[in-house]
Order: structure tokens, then sequence, then C-alpha cells
């Protein structure tokens, strides 16, 4: 397998398929062909095999995937085997929000250590961990090992909080603010924007409101 081969889109079903095949352990379901993962998950069973082909040979002919099989291989493809200890800067709300949804995933990726510089935030708990200062962070990324980070911030604070990441030994960050960041080209960056999501959501909407107006009046 050649990473540098694998698309962005496979890598990002990978975690749909792991969601799937976990709720599929739960309910004791020892096998699943690409045919019932495509149904289940509205794709195109080719696809799936196509995208489990790129790191191996996991299926057999005729029975499909061992489930408990791959998901150890996709938790592995994931770097999940291993403690993935991830640091959050923003404690408001959507700060605590996923702090507080992440301590209850049973996951090897945990939200380990949570920022703010607004000092009243600072010493704040939420569950176990308790809001530090960013006068820490370097500190602590390189103590805890830390090398994902999460941005909950304003925009207007985004890019020196994610140069201050970037400067710690970071490399991959979460952006929940709604602005583009510049780093070097090492760092992968994902941006999650609620915003821009759902104003694209309003393109498909069916153009119905004249009519139903009309009917109203």
């Amino acid at each position: 397998m050649k990473s540098d081969k694998i698309s962005e889109a496979v890598v990002r079903r990978l975690p749909v398929y792991l969601r799937f095949l976990n709720d599929l352990q739960k309910r004791e379901i020892a096998t699943v062909s690409s045919q019932e993962l495509g149904q289940k998950l509205d794709l195109n069973p080719a696809q799936i095999r196509k995208d489990l082909a790129y790191f191996g040979d996991f299926g057999r002919k005729g029975i499909g995937y061992d489930v408990s099989y791959l998901i150890e291989k996709i938790r592995h493809i994931l770097k999940l085997d291993q403690q993935i200890n991830v640091a959050l800067v923003g404690a408001g709300n959507l700060g605590h929000a996923l702090s507080n949804y992440n301590a209850y995933l049973k996951d090897t990726m945990k939200i380990t250590a949570v920022f703010d510089s607004y000092a009243p935030k600072v010493g704040q708990k939420i569950n176990s961990l308790t809001v530090q200062p960013m006068e820490e962070l370097g500190q602590t990324i390189r103590e805890q090992g830390i090398r994902i980070g999460i941005i909950t911030v304003p925009d207007s604070e985004a890019q020196n909080v994610a140069d201050i990441l970037v400067e710690s030994g970071i490399e991959a960050i979460l952006n929940f603010a709604p602005v583009i960041l510049k780093t070097p080209p090492t760092i992968r960056i994902h941006a999650a924007d609620f915003t821009t999501d759902l104003q694209s959501l309003a393109y498909y909407l069916h153009d119905g409101k004249e009519e139903h107006t009309d009917e109203q009046q």
C-alpha cells in the first residue's frame, strides 16, 4: 500500500465503515458482504471493495468480510489502535460540548487538554479536564505527546491559535472557525463549518415557499 496514492475521499469513508462495523459487532453479527454494506451505507459495493483493497485483501469470496477482523484492520489503518491525544483550544459552548461528548467515548482518541486565553475560563472544570491558559499549551503538547489540535475559537483568533499549535508540534488540525487557515504543507487541516454546510443545504430546498404563502391568503 502506498498512502500517497490513496485519495482523501477513501480515507474519509473508512470511519463510516468502521462505525457501521462496530454496530454489527454489538449485534453479534460475525460476517458482512460488500453488498450488505453498500445497501446500509448507500454506497456502491464495488466502491467499498475498491476502498478496502487499497489496504489489503480482507474479504473472502462467497463469505464476505469477517466483522471483527475488518474492525481490527481499519482501526490499524486509521492508527486508532494506539493512544492519540488531542488538544482543544477554545473553552466556549462548542468547546464544552465537544469535550463533554469526547469524555464518554470508549476510544483511543481522546481530548486530553483544553486551553483558553480568557482568564475567567482558565481553571474551570470540563468533566475530568481543567481549562489551562494558552501559556501552558506548548509544554502540555510536548509532555502528553499531543499530535492533533481542535480549534473552536472566534475566526479573528483562529490563525494565531493555528500558528501556536504548529509551533508546538501539532501535526493535524480540526478547525471549527469559519476561516481558511494558512499552515505549512506538512500540516493536515480539516474544516468543520456548520454555516456553509447549512447554507449549501438551502440550495436543495423545494421552491414551494411562495405557493405555500398563496395558500395561506
